[in-house]
């Protein structure tokens, strides 16, 4: 790598608000981030996001693409990785013994992504099962009541997964009376870590949905495989408060509103749609009735 070029990226990301946005979208490669949901995750006005987008995309650390109304913005993983190694090129004297723990570190983040079959390739669905996994904070109800309809929904195509940040360890009540009652199948769901899917020999996700805005906010382990992930959040039904059927009246109107999510997204043309516009796709899904205020600030 040229000296000026590395400086040019270096300079770009010595900024706190510019580091922030390169980081969340390499966080969220190979999909990709909307402006409106840079602007909403960072808590940056708008214009003052598409002036640090401006100096990370003169960098080349950043590339753009519309999308409908959107513009999405990606990381440019091969100039990280091309600034990385002029970083380390003479590390160590050349030596590999004296720094090898440092490159085993940063082996799985050095990787090109510059692949134009990741934005241009559909997903291959040829007697293909896809895993998706779904993620709220506690793992009692949302993300239980998603991980079920996607169960049926599915059609055998999906295999349904849930996981939460701070799992509570056993599942809300009402979330598996109006799965029951909805013939929705119950068996088997339990409460659990996401760190059981971050595991080498967990299963590979295709898809990552977060449910609930906590989840959303929070940093996520690197999932193995690069999954394709959105944002799906609902309003939590276990904190409404009142009798038994004003809850149990919140648990089925979250079912509904992931019911209709899961069936849009069952629907989608995986066989023929690339990667960036199903990333498109997956967040206005999103953005369906009964979606949190955080989707509708989004552009």
């Amino acid at each position: 790598m040229d000296p000026s070029a590395a400086i040019l990226a270096l300079a770009a990301l010595a900024q706190p608000t510019r580091l922030d946005v390169y980081r969340l979208l390499v966080r969220h490669e190979p999909n990709g981030l909307a402006a409106g949901d840079l602007a909403r995750e960072l808590a940056v006005p708008h214009n003052t996001l598409s002036s640090h987008l401006s100096i990370l995309t003169r960098a080349d650390l950043v590339t753009s693409q519309r999308h409908g109304r959107s513009i999405v913005y990606r990381a440019k993983l091969p100039t990280l990785q091309a600034v990385t190694l002029f970083l380390l090129q003479d590390c160590c004297g050349g030596n590999p013994r004296l720094c090898a723990s440092l490159i085993e570190s940063i082996k799985p983040c050095c990787q090109p992504t510059d692949n134009p079959a990741l934005e241009e390739e559909p997903m291959e669905t040829s007697d293909r099962v896809f895993n998706v996994l779904f993620l709220c904070t506690g793992n009692t109800a949302r993300s239980i009541i998603a991980e079920s309809i996607l169960r049926k929904e599915g059609r055998g195509r999906f295999r349904a997964f849930s996981a939460g940040s701070q799992p509570k360890g056993e599942v809300n009540p009402y979330a598996l009376r109006v799965l029951e009652r909805a013939e929705y199948p119950t068996g088997e769901l339990r409460s659990k870590s996401w760190l059981e899917y971050a595991s080498p020999d967990a299963p590979v996700m295709d898809f990552v949905f977060t449910v609930c805005d906590n989840a959303a906010g929070e940093t996520c382990p690197v999932w193995p495989g690069q999954p394709m992930t959105a944002h799906w959040g609902i309003e939590d039904p276990a904190a409404v408060e009142g009798t038994d059927l004003d809850k149990e009246a919140a648990f089925v109107k979250v079912q509904r509103y992931l019911r209709n999510r899961i069936v849009a997204f069952c629907n989608l043309p995986l066989a023929s749609i690339d990667r960036l516009a199903l990333g498109t796709k997956l967040r206005d899904i999103g953005r369906m009735e009964g979606a949190t205020m955080s989707h509708d600030k989004a552009s």
